[in-house]
Formats: structure tokens, C-alpha cells, sequence
């Protein structure tokens, strides 16, 4: 950020005259007598521009400018004054002691001081004092927040708006003078016929003698900033904020609000929006009262009223109608800024409700032409989305001669659009794949040919007659492609799909000119690809020419690509290994490869064994894209400010299992157990969300013990239990001894939830042990008192019935995994196999049949089996990993319906181990 000429960067005038070091020796000057207004203004203002600009005066350096600068306060000139409020406000949170310079900054604060500087004098103190200071400037602040001068009770407001999160409790007793400021009056006063002091004899802002008269405010801004220091004020409560929001809208026509200021307005309908949100009880009357600012004056209110109504969850599209022809009168609208925001609130509408977003295509399409060009590419991108089948092509015509007048950031926005029609129309394949190689072949940056590829791999993965038109474009545009991540991405696609194509000896060339010709990764890439088409080539002639050109590369320069090369000479000599490494289509699920990866690097034990991967999880390739798949742009496009959310993402799976492992380690008694073989992926409830105590339960399996862990939530602000646990009964003959039990000391509603472990010892680690507890909350509860906040001496033990807490098999030892069934199948068949026959007769369907045993065994269905095709009869595959060395489990089930006798069940079993084999059946039988 820099605002000097490029002649002053070249002589170095800039940097020596904007010098820290040069700043701080010129601060003589506010010692100098008479003291020049004009070296003062000029040396406070490089000060400030320093500051701006990221430059830090060390702890010394600011207190003496601080200071220096408070010896300027007895000066008359305005201007010089206003300039060391600036610099005081900003110093003042690097030097030390500045609470010195508070009396004088109240000096300035006196209703008999020039008017000019009261609002300076506001902002400085609210940066000055400490938090326990705020109640002895409560008054001050008051009698500012309705003072009668806009500027005044503007600069109050926007202080106690920064003050709030230092001293809550003094700023929420200003509420009324709030409201005050927020009912302003077209009079300048908002005492009108009051000639005195006013409130607590700080209403007038100007003393007698100078016969200031306060300016009537015609923008109302005071009304903006009292709204969001009410806001701020009642946020925890959704009740007064639903309050004012209703006693501010003015009704359902909006007419007899008291909101004069348009950005005001604006806030109250984000205010009414995020309420609705949270309660769709009361959407009926917030609806009401957007529907009526609709009919306002503002332009700014009309949009803020259609976007809120356009962005309610589950709105109908009679809902829309009104909101939607607000923007539509915008879109002819001569002001490029109603244009831009109308098509930028259609286009993500669209989204959602093409159909009700359709009746402005008229519009949009005169847009199309317009000189903006931003206007131009929303215009297109939901023209694209609502429109029909029959308008494509026209569509597409008007966009090719578009594309080369927009930037690059537009142009991916245009071809998402067209990426998500080619999935809606796929039989106009031709044209837009033709548009799409055009746009290819043009100039532009990576992130828009990387939306071009994408493009074209969704149509190649959907559209399957086109395939083969799409791969050839490819081929050409990795001919001189200057992106090597581009070059790889379509090598590996080729890799996949090129040997399945009619004729895969015309995209060879194609590939082994990458490893002539490019980098040491794209080379990588072509090596890779190049075995593909050799391990599935059915003719034994292009796997003899594969052979040949992967010998050439043996002599590469690039270590990787030389090891690559011998790798798969190897493997497309020897089929096992091929299975392994080419044609396997499962993957290490990443989130739990790396919860395992973190608890063996943190297990001093475990370096003297190597890393066990038999008992990760393995998903699908396409699990894995599907988790891992950019987001289109559509999706993201316009995406509303006032809906982004304060809350942090979710934690991942992984994230959460660290967490588990991390807390489990604080607890010495629980490095005994070892490793964390399983930890439960979602808590259980256990009790009703609006009990006053609340318990969700987590189960930790190890090789010799069971910890569940129980975190308990005091709801009670007045009451703290003591001594809390939890009491745990198995069923008889469970094979379960309990271990130890650790309690919560003391639990507040403040530092809820707290963890309850109650540990148990498994009599024969060997065996799955399924059983349910019967389990209850017991504690000592104890008032808190009012006065000092601290606990009774005394209290009362009590107790609190839970839900039972069921160990299973599905989701406690078994965990889904991918695998490809047939081979996986035949491999396990010299292993432990079981087959039982069984009649499910409360089952309506094979479907309900198909969700229960999937919900039972918490397996991972295979090949799309989990959708029956037929009604009457239907095979379901199954795999998984039983936890503590199990290994693998294949589940086949054979099912046939009946109307009458419901579905019978042929369960087959093929597992690793015997007790895993066993504990299938048990689930199923049990």
C-alpha cells in the first residue's frame, strides 16, 4: 500500500521522508515554542500513515510519540487538535501508561466544549480505558448516545459497540438511550420545546456562548448504529430480538417503521433473516414484514427484502413471485450496480428454482449484449440454467462470440454452466463439447483450463457417447499444454479409460510423445499410463509394444521415471502383481489411515513392530473423488455474506479420533491399554435434548479393554454437581469385569461437559463380547449462592435414570471397508466360512430387508447392491474389517421375497479368522 509517486520510490525521497527512524527524531517539534500547527499536523500524519501501512513502533517508541503528542492538547487550532485524537487512537494500543491522558480527553467530552472535538474525544477514550473504568464514564456515554448532534451520538454509539466485549455488563445498561437514539425524530432535538441542558444535563451539545445550533441529520445514520449496538446488546436473546424486529418493521406494509436510514433498514431485514433461519416458526410474520419492505423507497431495502426471501431454506415458489419481480424491474433498470446484483441473486436462485427464475429470461437475454461484462456473464450463467432443451444452441452461439472480451474469472463461471448442462441435455453433447475444444485451444490461465478439463471429464464419466470424441481433444491439448498438473490429470484419464476404448492404439502416440518430449512428472505420468494399456491390453502385440517403449525408458534420466518404468515391466509380467497395483479398485480410506498413522507415531511401544495396514479401512476410488471433488462454481457463486457462518467447520473423522486418542492419553491409567483399536463415530445420546442434564456416550475399544466415556452437561446456571459418575450394569454372563471409574470432581454449567470414563476389563480379549448396560448419572447437588457464586456447603445426593448402552458388533468391531467382491471372495475362500438360512417375516421389501442388515452390521455395500433391481429376488455384498486382528469379512446375502411370508435370507460368511465368521452370524441370528 503505498501512495507516492513512482519519481519519489526511485529517488528514495519516499523512504527517507516516511523513515520510523526519521519520524521519531522530528518529534522535537512538539516541543518547540510556539508550537507550528502545520509541522505538528504534517509529522502526526506520518505517524498515522506509518501505522496504516503495517509499520510497528516497538513498546518505548510509542509511549514517547503518545506522549509528545498529549502536550498538543492546549493548542486552539481545530484541525491540529482532530489529527492528535487520530494519532492518540491509534498509539495507543502499543504505549504504555496511556490511561494518564484520560482526564484530559474528558475535558473534551464536557457538554461546554467545542462540538468538533466531542466525537473525537469519544472514539480516543473508548480506546483509552481499562474495562474497569467503563462504569465511571457510564454518564458520559449515556448523555452522548442521545445527544442531539448526529456526529456525537454516532461517535458514542460505534465506541460502546467496541467497548461491549470489555464490559458487558455496563454497556447493557445503556439500552434505553439505544432505543432513544433508534426512534430519531426529523427534529434536530429529541427533546423538542427543551431548552436547557437536556438529559442529565448533557443534552446540549454547544455552550451559550458560542451559539452553536445542532444540524437536523437528513441521513439518519445514528439510527444505523444504535441498531447494531441493540442488536449486539440482545443477541443471546431471541425473543427481544424477534421484539424489535417487530416493533421497528412498521407491519406488514413496512410504512410505519421509524427506520429512516436506508442501511438501517437493510441490517433489521439481515436481523429478521438470520431469526428466521433459526425459528421457522415465526417465518409467516417475518415473510409478512419482507414482503412489505418489497414497497420501499429505498432500492437498497427492495434488494435486501428479495435476496432474504431468495435465500430462505425450503422457500416455495409462490413465495418467490413478489421477490422475483422486484429483481426483474432491476434488470432494466438503468443503474449497472441494480443490473449486477439482480442477475448475481438469480443466478444463485436458479440453483434451486430454475422454473421460477424462467419468467425473467426476456430480461436476462437483453443483458446478454450489455457493456458490462460482469452483467453479461450472470445474465448467461442463468439463462443457462433455466433455460430449454430447444434454446441451447442458440445460447451456445452467443456465448463463442463472448468469451474472448471477459477475463479468465468470468470465463470459468460461463463454462461451469455449461458443464452442468451438459449433464441436463446430454444429447446437445456435439455442440458443447465443440464449444468447450474451441475455448480449449484459446489463451487463458490454469484455473480456466482446469474448468474446461473438468468439464470434460464429467461429460466423459456421463455421457458415454462422446467419450471417445472427448479423449481425442484431450490428446491434442496435451500436446502443448504449459500446466503440468493439467498434463498429468488427463494422462491418468487416459490411463483409465484409453484401454476400454474400440481402437486404444491411436491414444499410445499420443502419450509416449509426453515421455519424449516434457517434464520429469509428466513423464512419471506418461510412464504410469503407458502400463495401464499394457496390463489390459487383450492383444498380446500392443503388450509386446508397450514392453518395448517402457524399455526405452529404463535409460531415463529421472530416477522416478526409471523406477517406474522397471515396476511395470515387472508387473505386466506376473498378474498377481498386476491385481495389486493397477487393476485395484480400492483405496486406504485418508481418515483413518491417519488417525492410525498418529497413534503409532505417538506410541512409544510401537517402533520396535512395523505399522500394521491390514486393519485400516479401504473405500472406493470413487468414495475417494466423491470426497475430494472440487466444488463447481455454481455451487459457490454469490454465496451471501450475511449468511456465512461464525461457527467453525465440523471436525473431521480423523480430527475426531485424534481428539479421542489425545484425551485418552492425558489419563496415565490408560497407556497401559495400548493402542485405540475402534472409537464410536458418532457419540450416543443418552438422555433428551431438553433435560437440565445432559449425556452423550462414546465407546473406545482396545485389545483387553472397553472405555466408555461419557461426557455429562450441567444445564443448571444456579446449581453445580459434585462427585459425578456414572453407574454402569451389564448384563449377567457379559464377560466384562469393570476396571476403574473416573469422576468429575465439580461440574457448572460454566465448564460443561465434563468426562466421566468408566473402564472394563474383557475376561477373553479373543472373543467379540455384544451386550447392553443399564446405566445411571449419580452426583451431589449443591445450590450455588447468589451472592458470592460459589457452592453450599451442604447438598443432596441424587440420581438420573439413562438410556442403555449397547456394545454391538456393527460399529463397535466391525468396520465398513471397500473391496472388490468376486476376487476378495475367492481368496478368502480356503478361510472361515459360514452359511445360515433365515426368515425375516416383519420385513415389507427387500429394500427394508437390505437397510437393516446394512444398519446392523455397519458394513460397506458393494457394486450398488444396497438398490434392489428386482422386487422378488436380490443378492447383497458386504465387506468389512473385524477390529483386534479379525482381518477381513465378505457378507453375501441372498434374498428372495414373498408377499405374505416376507423375505427369506441366505446369509453366507467368508472371513480371515473364525471368531470374526462367528461374530457375524451371532449379529444376525442374535
Amino acid at each position: 500500500m503505498a501512495y507516492t509517486s513512482k519519481k519519489e520510490d526511485e529517488s528514495g525521497l519516499s523512504s527517507y521522508y516516511n523513515n520510523k527512524t526519521t519520524i521519531i527524531q522530528e518529534a522535537r517539534v512538539f516541543n518547540d515554542s510556539p508550537i507550528s500547527p502545520r509541522k505538528c499536523r504534517a509529522l502526526l500524519t506520518r505517524i498515522v500513515y506509518l501505522l496504516y501501512i503495517g509499520e510497528t513502533f516497538n513498546a518505548q517508541e510509542a509511549t514517547t510519540l503518545f506522549f509528545g503528542t498529549t502536550k498538543l492538547f492546549q493548542h486552539k487550532d481545530s484541525a491540529l487538535r482532530q489529527m492528535v485524537y487520530l494519532a492518540i487512537k491509534e498509539l495507543a494500543t502499543t504505549a504504555e501508561d496511556v490511561i494518564m491522558v484520560t482526564s484530559s480527553i474528558m475535558k473534551d467530552m464536557q457538554p461546554n466544549s467545542e462540538v468538533i472535538y466531542r466525537p473525537n474525544a469519544i472514539r480516543a477514550l473508548c480506546r483509552i480505558i481499562d474495562p474497569s473504568m467503563a462504569q465511571g464514564v457510564e454518564r458520559f456515554f449515556k448523555a452522548a448516545i442521545v445527544d442531539r448532534t448526529p456526529s456525537i451520538s454516532s461517535a458514542a454509539l460505534v465506541s460502546s459497540y467496541h467497548l461491549f466485549p470489555l464490559a458487558k455488563d455496563v454497556v447493557k445498561r445503556w439500552v434505553n438511550e439505544a432505543q432513544e437514539a433508534i426512534s430519531a425524530k426529523s427534529s434536530s432535538s429529541f427533546f423538542p420545546g427543551s431548552s436547557g441542558g437536556g438529559y442529565l444535563n448533557f443534552g446540549s451539545s454547544g455552550n451559550s456562548n458560542s451559539g452553536y445550533q445542532p444540524i437536523p441529520s437528513t441521513s439518519y445514520i445514528t439510527q444505523y448504529h444504535a441498531l447494531g449496538l441493540l442488536y449486539l446488546i440482545r443477541q443471546q436473546d431471541r425473543m427481544a430480538v424477534t421484539k424489535m424486529i417487530q416493533q421497528l418493521g412498521g407491519g406488514k406494509s413496512g410504512a410505519g417503521t421509524t427506520l429512516k436510514n436506508s442501511m438501517a433498514l437493510c441490517m433489521l431485514i439481515r436481523y429478521a433473516a438470520k431469526v428466521m433461519e433459526e425459528d421457522p416458526n415465526i417465518q409467516r410474520q417475518i415473510l409478512d414484514l419482507l414482503e412489505g419492505w418489497l414497497r420501499h423507497k429505498s432500492d437498497m431495502v427492495n434488494f435486501e427484502a428479495a435476496r432474504a426471501i431468495c435465500e430462505m431454506k425450503s422457500v416455495t415458489a409462490s413465495q418467490l413471485t413478489k421477490a422475483i419481480a422486484v429483481l426483474q424491474l432491476f434488470l432494466s433498470s438503468p443503474k449497472p450496480v441494480l443490473k449486477f446484483s439482480a442477475t448475481r441473486t438469480l443466478a444463485t436462485l436458479a440453483l434451486t428454482h430454475p422454473a421460477a427464475v424462467a419468467s425473467c429470461n426476456v430480461d436476462l437475454e437483453n443483458l446478454i449484449t450489455d457493456q458490462n461484462r460482469s452483467v453479461a456473464t450472470y445474465a448467461i450463467t442463468t439463462l443457462l440454467k433455466t433455460g430449454n432443451e430447444a434454446s441451447v444452441d442458440r445460447l451456445m452461439k452467443q456465448i463463442t462470440g463472448f468469451m474472448s472480451e471477459i477475463s479468465d474469472e468470468f470465463k470459468v463461471i460461463i463454462v461451469d454452466a455449461i458443464r452442468s448442462l451438459c449433464i441436463k441435455f446430454p444429447t446437445k453433447h456435439v455442440s458443447m463439447l465443440a464449444f468447450l475444444s474451441g475455448v480449449l485451444r484459446d489463451e487463458g490461465g490454469y484455473d480456466f483450463k482446469r474448468a474446461v478439463v473438468e468439464a470434460m471429464f464429467d461429460m466423459i464419466k456421463f455421457i458415454s457417447d462422446c467419450k471417445e470424441q472427448a479423449l481425442s481433444h484431450l490428446c491434442e491439448f496435451i500436446e502443448d499444454c504449459e500446466f503440468t498438473k493439467l498434463s498429468v490429470r488427463i494422462l491418468h484419464l487416459l490411463g483409465l479409460e484409453g484401454p476400454k476404448a474400440p481402437q486404444p492404439t491411436k491414444y499410445i502416440r499420443f502419450i509416449y510423445n509426453r515421455v519424449v518430449l516434457e517434464n520429469a512428472t509428466v513423464r512419471a505420468a506418461a510412464v504410469t499410463s503407458l502400463a495401464k494399456f499394457g496390463v489390459n491390453a487383450v492383444d498380446d502385440g500392443l503388450r509386446r509394444s508397450i514392453g518395448v517403449l517402457l524399455n526405452r525408458c529404463l535409460d531415463d534420466v529421472d530416477d522416478e521415471v526409471r523406477d517406474r518404468a522397471a515396476m511395470y515391466l515387472k508387473v505386466m509380467k506376473e498378474a498377481s502383481l498386476a491385481d495389486t497395483y493397477v487393476k485395484e479398485e480400492s483405496v486406504f480410506s485418508l481418515a483413518a489411515l491417519e488417525s492410525k498413522l498418529v497413534a503409532y507415531v505417538n506410541d512409544v511401544d510401537a517402533s520396535a513392530k512395523p505399522f500394521d495396514a491390514s486393519s485400516i479401512p479401504k473405500i472406493s476410488r470413487a468414495q475417494l473423488a466423491a470426497e475430494s471433488t472440487r466444488p463447481s462454481t455454481l455451487d459457490i457463486i454469490a454465496a451471501p455474506a450475511t449468511r456465512a457462518s461464525a461457527s467453525p467447520p465440523p471436525p473431521t473423522a480423523a480430527e475426531t479420533q485424534s481428539a479421542y486418542v489425545q484425551q485418552l492419553a492425558d489419563i496415565p491409567h490408560f497407556a497401559a491399554y495400548g493402542t485405540v483399536l475402534n472409537s464410536s463415530a458418532k457419540p450416543v445420546q443418552l438422555t433428551e435434548s431438553e433435560t437440565e442434564y445432559q449425556v452423550t456416550c462414546v465407546k473406545h475399544i482396545f485389545r483387553e479393554n472397553i472405555v466408555f466415556q461419557f461426557n455429562v452437561s450441567n444445564t443448571l446456571p444456579d446449581t453445580v454437581l459434585e462427585q459425578v459418575v456414572v453407574v454402569m450394569q451389564p448384563q449377567a454372563d457379559s464377560g466384562l469385569t469393570e476396571d476403574v471409574v473416573f469422576q468429575i470432581d465439580s461440574l457448572s454449567c460454566a465448564n460443561s461437559p465434563g468426562i466421566v470414563y468408566v473402564s472394563f476389563k474383557r475376561d477373553n480379549p479373543r472373543e467379540y463380547t455384544t451386550t447392553s448396560f443399564q446405566c445411571i448419572l449419580k452426583f451431589i447437588s449443591k445450590e450455588l449462592d447468589p451472592s458470592t457464586g460459589r457452592p453450599e456447603e451442604e447438598g443432596y445426593e441424587d440420581e438420573y435414570q439413562l438410556e442403555e448402552v449397547e456394545l454391538s458388533a456393527g460399529g463397535d468391531y466391525i468396520i465398513p471397508s471397500y473391496a472388490s467382491f468376486s476376487s476378495e471372495w475367492d481368496r478368502l475362500r480356503s478361510g472361515a466360512t459360514a452359511t445360515e438360512t433365515f426368515s425375516l417375516g416383519a420385513m415389507e421389501s427387500i429394500k427394508a430387508a437390505c437397510d437393516s442388515i446394512i444398519e446392523l452390521l455397519n458394513m460397506e455395500p458393494l457394486g450398488g447392491t444396497e438398490t434392489p433391481s428386482s422386487p422378488s429376488v436380490h443378492t447383497l455384498q458386504l465387506s468389512g474389517l473385524v477390529t483386534g486382528g479379525g482381518g477381513k469379512v465378505l457378507v453375501r446375502c441372498r434374498m428372495t421375497f414373498s408377499r405374505g411370508q416376507g423375505v427369506t435370507l441366505e446369509l453366507g460368511v467368508r472371513a480371515e479368522q473364525e471368531n470374526a465368521c462367528a461374530l457375524v452370524v451371532s449379529v444376525v441370528g442374535g
